[in-house]
């Protein structure tokens, strides 16, 4: 039985498969063509991320029994195009946020739950709360449009002069160094009420598309001109107001109960993550990893392997490593093209005895191995890595590696045995999904990439889903005392996570990376 997902369709579009009962493969469009598509509305079938994923699963598109697709549905002529690709399969369309709740739940290791779905909107809809049980899902609660609190969100992230459905984890980042002076008035904005927000409209100028159309009533309140540019040194004020409304907002519509699941765009905010971990009431919390529209192509399959195959078989996400890897010899023809110099590494511990040297030494090191992440997170297959003993290391990574905002910190890779020796932090963090706390012995060490209060983000390394660069941390903790290391996504430009070996080759040399280890072959500059 093979199962094929496309979701995400007008921006972030991805395709999954299920074959017999496992996620095979995900990928997103982006990634394969080299550039996001955020612009909504536009609407083509991920031709090269469907045939990826098929060559992932090893299938023909006559062997698909079942084609997955979240609406909306922009056209019939997409519909038109699906069935010429696939004229045997049997075509499902799914609703946008049931395929967000089937993305969370069913990926969860939970047999009764909430679940919590919040975005901007889809299919008229921005958040919903459905009740799951066993492979079964119900609807309780359902938030429309415009009563978005991911819009809310991006018109702020307009307002703070950053650019929305894009950059709304800067927000999320800046958030972290402002007070509490602008909670009450987002609060007031968003309009808490008994089933969730109901965003007061008299807050916004409905012939003002600038600065996320905010009104004079707004900034009364801020005491600000009407339409100036937010001070510098109020906006992580603005920002950290926003992050609070939105919590309390979000932990409002999540009720009570023992178990929570989390999917929609909203949930790729990992401070909203934290929030629902340490204040919802709820014991165990779980996030889709890839909780924005990529995601729902997961929950496209998996919804049409329970609710319309009626499979109970649970479908366990073991790893998000699904998309394509590449072999030595794919990898020395690049090379060899390039013209580059390189070295091969004929062991597995040259390899890592190589990129311990080179970390021990305060090197910026690319690391691209096995197959690609879904989801914008790199998680040890495609990252930039970089040693905590360095005191300058977040510091070259932001200004000259990433070129980003200084407020925005890095990841701590640590291995998952380990990670309470150094951090008090969830079984989220095994895919980025929130932030956890440096304990107070070791704050000084991991000074350069604190948030406020301690707070870090923390990636735990399971040996089983990523054994080489489990590997990899524990010999820099052999090496140095600390297996522990600093890791962002391998990507440059505002591109998504670099996928083929030439893409790795670009980015390494149009960037401050000072050495790439790419399969087996090591490079420097």
């Amino acid at each position: 039985m093979i199962i094929l997902g496309i979701g995400g369709i007008g921006g972030d579009v991805a395709c999954a498969i299920l074959k017999d009962g496992q996620l095979v493969a995900a990928v997103e469009e982006s990634k394969l063509v080299r550039h996001q598509n955020r612009t909504a509305g536009r609407a083509e079938l991920p031709e090269h991320a469907i045939a990826m994923c098929l060559s992932l699963a090893g299938a023909k598109p006559e062997q698909v029994d079942a084609v997955a697709l979240v609406r909306p549905m922009p056209s019939p002529d997409f519909h038109l195009q699906l069935r010429s690709h696939f004229p045997g399969s049997r075509v499902v369309v799914l609703e946008h946020h049931l395929a967000h709740a089937a993305s969370a739940y069913y990926a969860s290791p939970f047999e009764e739950a909430t679940v919590l779905v919040a975005d901007r909107g889809g299919d008229v809809r921005c958040g919903s709360r459905w009740r799951a049980s066993g492979t079964q899902m119900t609807i309780e609660e359902e938030q429309y449009v415009p009563d978005s609190l991911g819009e809310l969100y991006g018109r702020v992230t307009e307002l703070l002069g950053f650019e929305s459905r894009a950059d709304e984890h800067k927000v999320q980042w800046l958030s972290v160094a402002g007070d509490t002076r602008f909670r009450d008035l987002f609060l007031e904005i968003v309009g808490l009420a008994d089933h969730g927000p109901r965003i007061d409209r008299g807050f916004f100028s409905t012939g003002r598309i600038r600065r996320g159309g905010f009104g004079p009533r707004f900034y009364a309140k801020l005491g600000l001109p009407d339409g100036d540019p937010i001070p510098e040194e109020l906006r992580a004020h603005v920002a950290s107001g926003m992050q609070g409304a939105l919590e309390a907002a979000v932990i409002r519509m999540a009720g009570k109960g023992e178990n929570l699941c989390l999917a929609g765009g909203l949930g790729l905010n990992v401070l909203l993550v934290s929030a629902l971990e340490h204040d919802s009431g709820y014991r165990h919390v779980f996030v889709q990893p890839v909780s924005g529209n990529a995601g729902t192509a997961i929950g496209a399959v998996l919804e049409v392997w329970h609710g319309t195959l009626r499979q109970q078989q649970r479908v366990a996400l073991e790893t998000l490593s699904l998309g394509p890897a590449f072999s030595a010899g794919d990898i020395k023809q690049v090379l060899e093209n390039c013209k580059l110099r390189f070295r091969y590494m004929l062991t597995t511990e040259q390899l890592i005895d190589t990129a311990v040297e080179q970390l021990s030494d305060n090197k910026i090191v690319a690391w691209m191995h096995g197959r690609m992440e879904f989801g914008a997170r790199a998680l040890g297959n495609r990252s930039i890595l970089a040693s905590p003993l360095d005191a300058y290391s977040t510091e070259n990574l932001n200004i000259f590696i990433k070129h980003r905002e200084p407020f925005r910190k890095f990841a701590a890779s640590v291995p998952a045995e380990l990670a309470g020796e150094y951090f008090d932090v969830g079984p989220n963090a095994r895919y980025l999904a929130t932030v956890g706390r440096v304990k107070p012995e070791h704050r000084e060490r991991f000074a350069a990439a604190l948030l406020p209060g301690g707070r870090v983000r923390v990636h735990t390394v399971d040996r089983a889903e990523n054994p080489l660069y489990w590997k990899l941390l524990h010999a820099a903790g052999k090496a140095t005392g600390l297996p522990v290391l600093y890791n962002t996504s391998f990507n440059l430009f505002g591109e998504p996570l670099v996928c083929t070996p030439r893409d790795a080759v670009r980015s390494f040399y149009s960037s401050g990376i000072d050495a790439m280890f790419v399969g087996q072959f090591f490079l420097q500059k």
